[in-house]
Order: C-alpha cells, then sequence, then structure tokens
C-alpha cells in the first residue's frame, strides 16, 4: 500500500467536498464548516493554545483519512484534565508542552476521531494512521492524547493508556410524544417536572424552539449576549467561542442548529443552543438575563427530550458534567480517552494513575445507575441496565 502520512496547519488545505466524504456518518461538530470557522474566526491558531495539526493520509491525490488534531501550549479546553500530569514534568525539569491533542475544541462529546473514505478499509487505515502519525510527532511533542473517542487506537505498536469518564444521556426508546417519556418515570418523579412547568407558565414564562429560517437576527443578538454574560460571571472572559464565530455557526449550519427562546411577558429572558444531526442532540451553551426557578432545567434539558422525540433523533447529549440530570432521566454513559507520553517513566507513571483512577469511575457509573428515575416497568428497556463492570 502506497499510502501517505503527513500533517495539515489548517483545514482549508482539505477540499470541503473531500471532507464531507469521510465524515458523512460523524456528528456535527467534525463538520467542515464548525472545524473551519473555528479557524477563520480566531478561536483556535494564533496565540488561542490551540494551533491546528491535522493528521492526514492519501493513497496518491486521494484524501483517504484525517484525524483532526491540535497541537497545544496549555490543557485549556478539553475537559480530561491532565494539569497534574503537566506539573510532574516540570517538576523534573522535562516539558509537557506542546503535546498533541485529537479532539473537538471546546466540545467534550464523543465521536470518531479517525475519519475514513468509505471505499478503504477502515481498520487497516486506521492503524497505519496512528502509526505513522506517532512516529511523526515523536520528536515535536512530549505527548498525544485521543479525547471522547467512540473507539481506540488500533496500532498495537504503542501501549495507549485509556482513561474512563462519565457523562449523562438521554435516550430516544421510540417515544411518540413527551408524555410517554414521563410515564416511564417514577409516579414522583412525574409529578415533579409537571409542577416544574407549571410554576414557568404562571410566572408568563413562554418557550420556542427556533431551527433554520426562524431564527432571527435578534434571537442571534440576544444568545450572544447570554452566552458573554455567562462566561464573564464563571470565568471572567467572554467565552472560547468569538462572536463571529458563532454568527457563522448560525449562517454556515442552518440545518444543524436548535435554539431555544424564553420569554416573560414577552421580553426574553433565557436562550439556549443546541446542535443535532441524525446522529442526536447536542445540547452545548446556555445563558439568562436572570436567575428563575426551573428556567435552566426546561430550556436545557425538557425542550432537547422534546425535540428529539418530535423528531425521531437516537439520543441527547447536554453536556459534559453535572449529577442532576441523573434525576431527570439521563443515564451514565462512559466516555473514554487514550493517551502515550514519550517518556517511558512517565508513560508507566500515568498508566498506573488512570487504573487506579479507573476503579472510582466504575463506582460513580454504578451508583448512578442506580438512582435513575425510572420505574420498575420500564428499566428492562434501559440500555445501562446491567450489573457487569463497564470498564475493562
Amino acid at each position: 500500500m502506497g499510502y501517505q502520512t503527513s500533517f495539515f496547519n489548517s483545514i482549508s488545505q482539505i477540499q470541503s467536498s473531500d471532507w464531507q466524504i469521510l465524515a458523512q456518518n460523524a456528528n456535527p461538530f467534525l463538520a467542515y464548516e464548525f472545524l473551519k470557522g473555528l479557524e477563520e474566526h480566531y478561536c483556535v491558531g494564533q496565540d488561542t493554545g490551540w494551533q491546528p495539526y491535522f493528521a492526514v493520509m492519501h493513497d496518491e491525490a486521494t484524501l483517504i483519512a484525517v484525524m483532526p488534531g491540535y497541537l497545544k501550549t496549555d490543557s485549556l479546553g478539553e475537559y480530561v484534565f491532565d494539569q497534574g500530569w503537566a506539573q510532574a514534568y516540570q517538576q523534573h525539569g522535562l516539558n509537557y508542552y506542546p503535546k498533541w491533542v485529537s479532539a473537538i475544541p471546546f466540545t467534550p462529546v464523543s465521536g470518531q476521531r479517525v475519519l475514513v473514505h468509505p471505499d478503504y478499509p477502515a481498520d487497516t487505515v486506521s492503524s497505519q494512521l496512528y502509526r505513522e502519525a506517532a512516529a511523526l510527532l515523536g520528536t515535536q511533542v512530549s505527548s498525544l492524547h485521543i479525547l471522547f473517542a467512540f473507539a481506540g487506537p488500533l496500532d498495537a505498536s504503542l501501549s495507549w493508556h485509556p482513561r474512563y469518564s462519565v457523562q449523562f444521556q438521554w435516550y430516544n426508546y421510540d417515544y411518540a410524544q413527551f408524555d410517554d417519556f414521563l410515564q416511564a418515570l417514577t409516579s414522583r418523579k412525574r409529578r415533579a417536572f409537571k409542577k416544574s412547568r407549571q410554576q414557568l407558565t404562571r410566572q408568563q414564562i413562554t418557550i420556542e424552539r427556533k431551527v433554520a429560517a426562524t431564527i432571527t437576527e435578534q434571537d442571534i443578538d440576544f444568545f450572544i449576549l447570554c452566552y458573554q454574560r455567562t462566561y464573564l460571571k464563571r470565568s471572567g472572559h467572554t467565552g472560547y467561542l468569538s462572536e463571529p464565530f458563532l454568527r457563522h455557526i448560525f449562517a454556515a449550519m442552518s440545518d444543524n442548529v436548535l435554539l431555544v427562546m424564553a420569554k416573560q411577558n414577552d421580553e426574553r429572558c433565557a436562550s439556549a443552543l443546541f446542535f443535532y444531526d441524525k446522529t442526536g442532540l447536542y445540547g452545548r451553551y446556555w445563558g439568562a438575563t436572570h436567575d428563575i426557578d426551573g428556567l435552566h432545567f426546561e430550556c436545557c434539558y425538557f425542550q432537547g427530550i422534546e425535540f428529539a422525540i418530535e423528531h425521531q433523533l437516537p439520543l441527547f447529549n447536554p453536556g459534559t458534567q453535572g449529577e442532576h440530570k441523573i434525576l431527570r432521566g439521563f443515564e451514565p454513559v462512559i466516555c473514554r480517552s487514550f493517551h502515550y507520553l514519550y517518556e517511558p517513566a512517565f508513560h508507566d507513571a500515568v498508566g498506573d494513575f488512570v487504573q487506579r483512577e479507573a476503579a472510582a469511575i466504575e463506582g460513580y457509573y454504578q451508583q448512578a445507575r442506580n438512582i435513575l428515575p425510572f420505574n420498575d416497568a420500564f428499566t428492562s428497556r434501559l440500555l445501562t441496565t446491567t450489573t457487569k463492570t463497564v470498564i475493562p
């Protein structure tokens, strides 16, 4: 096989049509316009800590595989926390940065990390790309990290260390309407959800789900205001995503964007942004002008569930972290990342750490599974109903 592996420092070096052939069954964050927008509107590159460095493979002139990748000079915006590893490197007089990360910036959503042309053998191509990319990067970075990946590296020449975390996702069990989902819950939870919605109605709160051409410039302006206010309050900056990027997304990916708008007495008061395609619904950003009890759960969870049911989407991933999601019908899901450190002693130390960490993650997963709010008649249908260990 005469496949050639190299690195591109911009997605613009790849034709959009070639990329989309490889990414046709991936989630919306692997869309060409999403990743290109991050570059064009300065969310990555320059001094952001994310320098595009995509691993690509060609068969002569045909693009047959790609891994979205970045040279990282910090660990921000990854959601798989390795700052302790960086400190250990520094204490021993070694440089942890730059490292190479295959991930979607600021987006902790599991998905494919090697995109392969449908006319080529996926396992063979993936294995060769991992192996050759690792060899080429060995003189440039301290380590390799593949974050939120559906599957681990197939290359057996490197002993990648898997690391686990837990997120919470809602699954669509062929519900015809939102009430079908409610009927699957315990009566206590069902009453609580209905009461929460009734309280919002009494406060003159109205909610609207908007897609494509129904989203106005005023809606976009208000969402950006909410997004930036939320980040200022939590982090002291206006967010990782620039205003031009957000406007780009609403224009370039209009068929993949859901905007939930809340009003009180006809005045906008909150907004939430979601992405969707046939793979599922993905909740990403939320903000409000003032606190209203129950509004966050309504906009970010219940409205997403209703939308997923209406559009027959298989799952709804509302974002990372948050045990409060469990009692609202979101099941625990094991997420995986994979790590290889070129310094042998540190590679072994990280392997020992993630192995010990995995036991705690397994326990957390099982605890979360045991407090799901579904009634006994429905439990047997749950994807997470199992007593076996879920982490190898």
